[in-house]
């Protein structure tokens, strides 16, 4: 009878790391934003510093000799001598000697990025690794007239066998809908139509019933709390929802009857204030109701919605519930082969990815809180270090799980269509609310539409292995 703790009023709960799991939580499918590891607007830190898996970390030391390093300097003052404007000289007339001076540390970065990546990339290639994240340079010397010289490490996804990933299984249970899971379905939706009338009969309360009460509670050893308190609140008479002491003590009242009930909550009660509590209650029985359940007709269907009758609902109800049945199976039994998987091949994960994918959860979590209504101030106040960490053994899973299935994707030769691709892309225009080319054009730029590609691929993937599962 009283709000539970959530993340939004209490954001240092632990609350928070369960509901950002929740939220954070998508298997295989990881590009529903296309937005990629950022999302503006959120003004929240969980940055995470320079960390490296030393089973997938290699060095690499470049030198590069004085003669070229002079040449890139002299090309890179060379164009900042035509295009400098300073006070006191013409255009294209400026010493070098003042050009140096100036520009001295956008001078070197340019000679840096103009010297550095081709060499940096054709070095990792004669390695023969495929490099992940961002190099981190531990040594760097360079200057006009000397040799420059830079040792570099950087982490790489390891080689390993992917003999027998064919023979790795899990049950594959049916997706056939019984009879009763429909009827469920049904009744389900009768007891969303049920109405509840007062009854006019002088008499007592009696299981089914619904008591309208009022009620003040007072929590035992807490004198200086907030009495638990309600107007006009319905509790059913041996619900299941209905603390038994209520059922107890409401039972045989009738309107107008004031009574006491005591009430021992269990530990583990869903409202945290109350959980372990007794609380000594005064009520006051106002009205019982009856809670009236719909005939299952045409007319009821048509109250539904666009059905011609309740076949047609039945019909309908059967199609969604095979619907959701398929994809939840797909869904469970995919993550449990993704699990046998990651077991069968215990090959170490590079600490950037896992990073990365932290990151993703972590951004999909907020974006939902912030949806919710949670606020930036509260967003500040959230220990992400505490979060992260929570976070770390999915993520690991979920990085492990994506290496496997480009792995196997590329053993199999499963490749992405243009029409594949396109048919995603136009689902996240219209969700989006964006022209299609013009969302095209932003994830190309920002290197979401190769992350899309390979999510897409991982995808089919994933399916080819579940349709070869043993039913």
């Amino acid at each position: 009878m009283s709000t539970t703790d959530t993340i939004e009023n209490n954001p240092h709960s632990e609350a928070a790391e369960a509901a950002l799991d929740r939220e954070s939580h998508s298997p295989t499918h990881d590009h529903q934003d296309h937005e990629g590891p950022g999302h503006e607007g959120h003004d929240h830190s969980h940055a995470h510093g320079p960390v490296l898996n030393p089973d997938c970390t290699r060095e690499l030391v470049l030198d590069i000799p004085a003669e070229e390093v002079s040449k890139a300097y002299g090309k890179v003052v060379g164009n900042y001598r035509k295009h400098a404007k300073i006070p006191g000289f013409r255009a294209g007339k400026v010493p070098e000697s003042v050009i140096k001076r100036r520009y001295a540390a956008e001078i070197k970065k340019d000679v840096i990025d103009g010297l550095l990546p081709e060499r940096f990339n054709k070095a990792v290639s004669e390695l023969g690794v495929r490099p992940v994240g961002q190099p981190q340079v531990t040594e760097l010397t360079v200057e006009d007239g000397a040799p420059l010289h830079v040792k570099a490490v950087f982490e790489f996804v390891p080689a390993f066998s992917l003999e027998g990933y064919q023979n790795v299984t899990v049950p594959k249970p049916t997706v056939e809908i019984t009879e009763e899971e429909v009827q469920a379905e049904l009744a389900q939706l009768r007891d969303s139509r049920a109405t509840i009338e007062p009854v006019e009969e002088d008499r007592a309360l009696v299981d089914g019933d619904w008591a309208q009460i009022t009620y003040k509670g007072l929590i035992e050893g807490e004198a200086d709390a907030t009495p638990v308190a309600g107007e006009d609140t319905l509790v059913e008479i041996g619900g299941k929802d209905t603390v038994a002491a209520f059922t107890d003590a409401l039972k045989g009242a009738k309107p107008g009857q004031e009574l006491k009930a005591e009430v021992i909550y269990p530990s583990d009660y869903a409202e945290a204030k109350l959980a372990g509590k007794t609380v000594a209650y005064d009520v006051e029985v106002k009205a019982i109701k009856k809670r009236t359940l719909p005939e299952l007709d045409d007319d009821f269907a048509k109250e539904l919605g666009a059905y011609e009758s309740f076949a047609d609902l039945e019909e309908r109800v059967r199609e969604h519930l095979a619907s959701r049945k398929k994809r939840s199976v797909e869904g469970e039994t995919k993550d449990r082969l993704f699990a046998a998987l990651t077991e069968k091949y215990p090959f170490p994960v590079p600490e950037s990815l896992v990073q990365e994918q932290i990151d993703a959860r972590l951004d999909r979590g907020l974006r939902a809180l912030a949806a919710q209504g949670m606020d930036t101030e509260q967003m500040r106040k959230l220990d992400f270090a505490r979060l992260r960490a929570a976070q770390r053994e999915s993520a690991s899973a979920e990085v492990r799980t994506f290496i496997l299935l480009d792995r196997i994707a590329g053993e199999e030769n499963i490749t992405l269509s243009d029409e594949e691709l396109d048919h995603e892309l136009q689902l996240a225009a219209i969700q989006s609310r964006e022209p299609l080319d013009a969302l095209k054009v932003r994830l190309t730029e920002d290197g979401g539409l190769a992350r899309i590609r390979e999510q897409l691929r991982r995808e089919k993937t994933a399916s080819v292995l579940y349709d070869r599962l043993p039913a």
